[in-house]
Formats: C-alpha cells, sequence, structure tokens
C-alpha cells in the first residue's frame, strides 16, 4: 500500500467526511468530530434529539457545535498546499505497459486505457469511450441519485413536520442511509486504489527515464575515451620524423 505524503495527509486532515471539501467554518461536536457548520447543520435538520455523528454514529441528546479555528487555519493551509492549486495538475497519468497517456477508457473493464489499448486484442471489440466523457457519465448519475435522494429527505422531513411517523417508513430511510454509506466507502476505497495505480506508474516512469539517462552517459564517456585515444594517437604521429611519419 502506497504511503501517504505530508502533503496528502494534511489534505485528509484538513477535509470534511461529508462534502469531501476542505473544512468552511469548521465546528466540532459532542463525540469529537469535526465537520463543516453547513453540513452537519443539514445532516441535523429537522431534528429534535438523537443527534447523530455522522462518522461515528454516536447520539447525543443536544445539539452543540464548538468553533475550531485552529483547524480552520489548517484547512486554509491545506487549500494552498494542494496540487489542484499548482502546476501538478497538468500531469498526465501514463499507461504502464505503453508510456502513453491514459485517455480512454474501457466500459467493458472499467479501467482508464490509453489509445494503443484501444488498438489491442484486449480492447479491440470493448465499448471505449474518452476519459472526460466517462467521468461526465459518472458525475451524472451521481448527481442523479444525489437529487433523488435530497427529494426523499425532503419528503420525510414534511412528514415529520405533520406527525406521521411510520416504523415501515423510519426503516426504509435507515436501509437507505446504509446503502449511501456503503457506496460512499466503495467510492473512497476505488479512489485509494487508482491513487495507488497512478503513484505506482509514475514511480516507473521516473525509473525509466532515470535509466535512459544512465545508458546516454556511459555512451557519451565512451565515445569521449575513444576520441582521446584517436587524439593521443594523432599527436604521437606529428612527433615522428618525416620518414616515419610518411610510412
Amino acid at each position: 500500500m502506497a504511503t501517504q505524503s505530508p502533503v496528502e495527509s494534511l489534505h485528509s486532515e484538513a477535509s470534511c467526511s461529508i462534502c469531501l471539501g476542505y473544512f468552511q467554518d469548521p465546528v466540532s461536536i459532542h463525540c469529537g468530530h469535526n465537520f463543516c457548520r453547513a453540513c452537519i447543520t443539514r445532516c441535523w435538520e429537522g431534528l429534535e434529539a438523537h443527534f447523530c455523528c455522522p462518522q461515528c454514529r454516536q447520539t447525543a441528546l443536544r445539539k452543540s457545535f464548538r468553533p475550531s479555528r485552529e483547524l480552520a487555519n489548517i484547512a486554509e493551509i491545506a487549500r494552498q498546499l494542494s496540487p489542484r492549486a499548482g502546476g501538478a495538475a497538468g500531469q498526465e497519468n501514463f499507461c504502464k505497459q505503453h508510456q502513453e497517456a491514459l485517455k480512454l477508457f474501457c466500459k467493458e473493464d472499467q479501467q482508464p486505457i490509453c489509445v494503443v489499448c484501444d488498438r489491442s486484442q484486449a480492447h479491440r471489440f470493448h465499448a471505449v469511450v474518452a476519459i472526460e466523457e466517462a467521468a461526465q457519465e459518472y458525475k451524472e448519475e451521481i448527481q442523479a441519485y444525489l437529487q433523488a435522494l435530497k427529494e426523499e429527505r425532503e419528503k420525510y422531513l414534511e412528514s415529520r413536520k405533520k406527525g406521521v411517523r411510520k416504523n415501515s417508513y423510519l426503516e426504509k430511510t435507515k436501509n437507505e442511509g446504509k446503502k449511501i454509506v456503503c457506496e460512499f466507502e466503495q467510492l473512497h476505497q476505488f479512489l485509494k486504489d487508482q491513487e495507488r495505480l497512478l503513484l505506482t506508474q509514475l514511480a516507473d516512469v521516473d525509473r525509466a527515464i532515470a535509466r535512459v539517462q544512465e545508458e546516454a552517459v556511459a555512451k557519451v564517456s565512451e565515445e569521449m575515451s575513444h576520441l582521446d585515444t584517436l587524439i593521443w594517437e594523432m599527436e604521437g604521429k606529428f612527433q615522428q620524423p618525416a620518414s616515419q611519419f610518411l610510412q
């Protein structure tokens, strides 16, 4: 498993587990976990008791927020150090096998591929689209699902306000919550796997470049040694008497 760099660790610690972005006006709740004030407020909207932590599921009878100025400062530092704010955002990911940019996405194998992979026997008859198009499709699916969840949540809140509390509806909501947690855990694992894959590919590229450079230096050194020998022999010829020189 790839070890996180200090910047990646800082990014993780400075991110809200609800919105997955950097903390905005962070607050600490009863169990000690931290969230954006707006995120935890939306999670607890309409609740009158049993306020549950979205991260550890520990509940409290009262709603309590404690602002964390130190965490807000850390989040700002992490935001400034984020690769998305610098030149690293322009780096491409490369195919480990062909050293080509991963610009395509194979729908059958559910993985990014390069143009050489697309022409290979392994992917020749697979459905392949541009990686940006694939990402947009997944974003649209997630957005549609998120909108459906918001609508479902609004219906639930409206029912609570009217005093309609049915056990079957509560059980359905609980199951939906478990499904959401499970799907987000799978998404987190997918992103971690992609991170490990890309870091491995970058390390392979670095080693290949270093190997080519070493071979080039060795070849130049060999050529220079050969030239030095020729120069030494030619200079020796110039020092010979005319009769030997002409021979």
